[in-house]
């Protein structure tokens, strides 16, 4: 075969595969990069893009490594990780409270003790080292201050009929953030009315989503007025993503304190993940006093108690949370009653509507 033969025979092979590679980028992390030698494969709930954007291309220059991201719902990427168990994809996983405790005990966690480990407090990581506090934040809800110009100050307010099909909050199965709207309600009326307070709350809803971050583009195209959210993502988008967005917080009862909880970001190895060296590296690096140092820039709270939490975001932080009240969650009783939270929300909320409850990403 000449040169020229040659050439066009390639030339002819590169249009049959471009299709085909074309659409295998556009999936994030394919199987032929999460098995490559020079890759690492990040898994992680949405809400630190901005992070990831500023962070990671010194890492991959440094390592000679690609960090292939996959975003999803907290809980939707353990589900991922889950089914792919007996051939991981993944490396590392980066999600929220309950569902980092699912992964740790359906087995899909290496421990793993980096030693960037050593300023976050022991109960924001797991005693045997399988994962530990990446970014703390809080749970909060939001508003577009631009079309709900007087925000709701309890739960009782969501059922006036002002806020009747506006109101929208994520899928409990699939997303942190949405089980935390039954941890909450739970914690502040009790289970029971607090299934009965989310069954009248239904009659509001419009859709329920299968991510958190979706919401903050619909609220701010004002598809919605009210939802959930938590405060680093909130911030964040409405800082840095040109969005129209307030974070709130709710009180139990008229004149009550606003109230809420710690909800953070969690990072772990998995187990028998494709590049574990590389894997164990990113955690390092992601724990690192320079990588903790820009998570104030993304409205984040460091993991590490050494890193402070500094700057004008830092600030903004502070004020956001300044009179609310924070309470703690056994996160052990949360695992107890997560199946069945969630078994009832499908059946006593969503009945037979018919509802939408995993709305994806709008374009």
């Amino acid at each position: 075969m000449t040169k020229t033969n040659s050439l066009h025979a390639v030339a002819g092979l590169a249009r049959k595969l471009l299709p085909a590679l074309v659409a295998a980028a556009a999936c994030g992390a394919t199987a032929m990069q999460a098995h490559a030698a020079d890759a690492v494969v990040l898994y992680t709930a949405d809400g630190l893009e901005n992070l990831y954007k500023d962070v990671l291309p010194a890492f991959e220059k440094k390592e000679g490594v690609r960090v292939n991201i996959v975003t999803a719902g907290s809980g939707e990427v353990v589900n991922r990780a889950t089914i792919e168990k007996d051939q991981p994809k993944a490396d590392v996983l980066v999600t929220l409270p309950p569902f980092i405790q699912q992964a740790d005990q359906s087995g899909l966690l290496q421990a793993y003790q980096s030693a960037n480990y050593k300023n976050v407090p022991a109960i924001a990581k797991a005693s045997n080292g399988a994962w530990a506090t990446f970014v703390n934040n809080y749970f909060s809800f939001v508003i577009n201050p631009e079309i709900t110009r007087t925000q709701p100050k309890t739960f009782a307010d969501l059922l006036h009929p002002d806020f009747s099909g506006k109101v929208a909050y994520s899928n409990p199965a699939t997303a942190g953030d949405g089980m935390a709207v039954i941890i909450l309600t739970s914690s502040l009326m009790g289970e029971d009315k607090a299934f009965d307070y989310l069954k009248k709350l239904e009659q509001s809803a419009k859709f329920h989503t299968k991510g958190t971050g979706y919401l903050d583009v619909l609220l701010s195209r004002n598809e919605i007025a009210f939802a959930n959210g938590d405060l680093q993502m909130d911030l964040d988008d409405a800082a840095n993503g040109g969005l129209s967005l307030k974070p709130i917080f709710l009180a139990a009862a008229p004149g009550g304190q606003p109230t809420t909880f710690q909800l953070p970001y969690a990072i772990a190895l998995i187990k028998n993940g494709p590049n574990q060296a590389e894997g164990k590296k990113l955690i390092d690096y992601l724990m690192s006093t320079d990588v903790q140092s820009k998570v104030p820039d993304i409205f984040g709270i460091p993991g590490r108690t050494d890193v402070p939490l500094a700057g004008k975001n830092g600030e903004a932080v502070k004020q956001a949370i300044s009179g609310v009240k924070l309470i703690p969650v056994d996160w052990n009783h949360v695992m107890a009653k997560k199946a069945d939270w969630t078994a009832r929300w499908k059946s006593d909320v969503i009945g037979s509507s018919g509802k939408e409850t995993e709305v994806v990403k709008p374009k």
